[in-house]
């Protein structure tokens, strides 16, 4: 196989699950509980295919520009393509098309469910990482932005902002990221310097789950 990469690159990518299908002896990959790809192997266990999904014109144009991608092996051809494993399309290409097909599956959940796939709040925070979750504070995505240094009753502003007003998912969708909101909303404690560096690791979170 040309791409012995893929497994650890996709299990690298936040909110990607593996499994196999013992039935076609498929390693399958998951974005929310979604097959967004799978490495397709032979009876020896050796891939033979690399399938994964795409939009259909944009499967039919990349089919177009490499004998090597197929209509999808044992899927639906309108939507999955299968790139051969000992094939000649370059690492780069299967790369990016392996990332488009997770960001569209996960872009085809819930927002609630994509947050939840992700394990990000709307602002890039891994609420699983904070020493307050389950116990002080809940989680922004369980209780719908109203965590504990939120107004009363209310969701955090950030949280009002992205999912409320702007039906986003995260604000990776936002063309303003960072914006006044981010600037206004900061925890008291944290220096001007440890503001900015919070800012710049959630800013870096929500690019990097958004594009894989």
């Amino acid at each position: 196989m040309r791409y012995p990469w893929i497994d650890d690159y996709l299990l690298s990518l936040r909110g990607v699950t593996r499994d196999v299908q013992p039935e076609w002896n498929w390693v399958r990959y998951h974005i929310g509980g979604k097959m967004f790809a799978a490495v397709c192997r032979d009876d020896a266990n050796q891939p033979v295919y690399v399938t994964l999904k795409l939009e259909p014109t944009e499967g039919e144009f990349w089919r177009g520009q490499y004998p090597d991608i197929i209509p999808g092996y044992y899927m639906n051809k309108l939507h999955w393509n299968s790139v051969k494993a000992d094939g000649a399309v370059p690492k780069d290409v299967v790369k990016a098309l392996l990332d488009r097909a997770r960001r569209l599956v996960l872009r085809s959940l819930p927002k609630a469910k994509q947050r939840e796939a992700l394990g990000l709040t709307v602002c890039g925070t891994d609420c699983a990482a904070c020493p307050l979750h389950g116990a002080r504070c809940a989680g922004c995505n369980e209780t719908c932005g109203k965590v504990f240094h939120a107004p009363a009753g209310k969701p955090c502003p950030i949280y009002a902002c992205c999912a409320g007003r702007h039906r986003f998912a995260t604000c990776a969708d936002c063309g303003e990221l960072p914006c006044a909101v981010w600037q206004a909303t900061r925890d008291p404690s944290l220096t001007d310097e440890q503001f900015r560096a919070s800012i710049e690791r959630r800013v870096s979170a929500l690019q990097s789950a958004a594009g894989g």
